[in-house]
Parts: structure tokens; C-alpha cells; sequence
């Protein structure tokens, strides 16, 4: 967990949580991301006084494992899928 948390401080935002929320195109955006990336950044810009509540859901709705959450800005880790052989 630790590398992850090294690795994400020299990342930027890839994605921003707006006004329309946790919706099915911020989670297939987030999806997507992950796929490429494995390790994404968010930040909220709308709903910070829910981030708390909020990223924990995101993570369990998007298949990730929330990494941290400093300030407005929230951490998401997951593998990319092994290579069918």
C-alpha cells in the first residue's frame, strides 16, 4: 500500500467528480481509466462534504480498492486484468 501512495503523489487528476455526481458515465469514465491506468487520482470538486462516504461506494461499486483520500482528492488502485493465454 505504501508504493501505491508513492506512485500517486506524482500523479494529476485524470477524473473530477462534478455536479452530476456518482452517475453510470463518471463510473464507466473511472472504469476506463482504471483499465489504462490501474492507479487514478480524483478529485471532487462538487460533494466534498461527502467525499468521506462517498469514496469508499465508489470503490466498491467500480471493482477498485481506495488507496487515500487527502483533502479534495481521492486514490483508486485496481490490477488490470491478467492477459487470457
Amino acid at each position: 500500500m505504501r508504493a501505491l501512495k508513492a506512485r500517486a503523489q506524482l500523479l494529476e487528476p485524470l477524473l473530477k467528480l462534478g455536479k452530476s455526481g456518482v452517475s453510470a458515465g463518471f463510473l464507466a469514465a473511472l472504469d476506463q481509466a482504471l483499465n489504462g491506468h490501474e492507479l487514478v487520482k480524483i478529485r471532487f470538486d462538487e460533494f466534498k462534504e461527502q467525499k468521506k462516504v462517498l469514496a469508499p461506494q465508489i470503490a466498491e461499486r467500480t471493482g477498485s480498492q481506495l488507496v487515500m483520500r487527502v483533502g479534495h482528492v481521492a486514490v483508486f488502485y485496481r490490477a488490470r486484468p491478467a492477459a487470457a493465454a
